[in-house]
């Protein structure tokens, strides 16, 4: 494609013809986790404004932080669980890009924290909105990003949270041929199935990294997305021997019936986009992840 059109493309993406939304949280002490990771940390090191310390004070200003590989919204390589699996170095920018489909179960999950998404409401999708395409990205909407505790424990401490039926990953995989998954626990498998005391590996994670796909996890405002709706999904920086790393970054593309996902491998905000009466674009800001429609 001439550099001219990618510019036209760029342009009318950028216009109010495109709702952007974010679909990660903002990295911050407060940004739900996984509850086995310790809170995200940050440590001013540079600062220019009036008192700060003379060590510290410089025309600038800069923060060092620490934060588990998975924290918040992040994307989980093949490598996550299978050592012989791609990293995220490893992974194609190309490979980022998929139609967007999003599996709408938050009234259910409401009812049910113990939620699971099974084969049947799959294809309860497909008889509404058309078959699921080839290399997907199908996303399962809970609304379990509004908790404030995503392990939701009841008064004697057992975790409920909704997930992925085993057989419905293999079902996109096998028969869909899909290419990622993403939801907004933090873990793929219910915690029915995770508290087990023979849960781990936990077997829908496990699945869909060990047949060369990745997922995103932690994922917000997916309350804001059609069902169908163009995404992209971007890594952070390329980091030797990575199996996940937290921030991604989701862009959008002109609609189709199926609009695609694509993602860069760089730590920007993920975005999703389609036409349609704007209300307002979202910005970037600290490290979010955004999709815009």
């Amino acid at each position: 494609m001439p550099a001219l059109d990618l510019w036209n493309l760029a342009s009318q993406l950028k216009s109010t013809d495109y709702r952007w939304v974010n679909l990660t949280h903002t990295l911050s002490c407060d940004t739900p986790h996984w509850f086995g990771f310790k809170p995200f940390e940050s440590t001013k090191l540079l600062d220019y404004l009036p008192g700060t310390p003379e060590d510290m004070l410089a025309p600038m200003r800069c923060f060092q932080y620490s934060v588990a590989s998975q924290y918040g919204t992040h994307v989980d390589a093949p490598r996550h669980f299978h050592v012989e699996g791609r990293s995220l170095g490893e992974i194609e920018p190309i490979e980022f890009m998929h139609p967007l489909c999003v599996i709408d179960k938050h009234e259910e999950c409401a009812a049910n924290p113990d939620f699971i998404l099974t084969i049947e409401d799959l294809k309860a999708w497909e008889d509404e909105h058309g078959r699921i395409p080839e290399d997907a990205f199908v996303a399962f909407r809970s609304d379990w990003s509004k908790l404030a505790d995503l392990e939701n424990k009841d008064e004697d401490g057992q975790p409920h949270y909704p997930g992925w039926d085993l057989g419905a990953i293999k079902w996109l995989v096998e028969e869909r041929d899909i290419g990622a998954i993403g939801h907004e626990p933090a873990d793929t498998d219910p915690a029915s199935v995770t508290t087990r005391e023979d849960a781990y590996p936990y077997p829908g994670e496990q699945y869909i990294l060990s047949v060369d796909r990745y997922q995103i996890e932690v994922m917000d405002h997916l309350d804001e997305l059609p069902a169908t709706a163009p995404s992209s999904s971007a890594p952070s920086p390329r980091c030797v021997m990575a199996s996940d790393i937290p921030h991604v970054s989701l862009r959008s593309a002109p609609r189709h019936k199926f609009p695609c996902v694509c993602s860069s491998k760089y730590g920007h905000p993920v975005h999703a986009t389609w036409p349609g009466g704007i209300q307002s674009i979202r910005r970037p800001i600290r490290g979010r992840l955004f999709m815009g429609r």
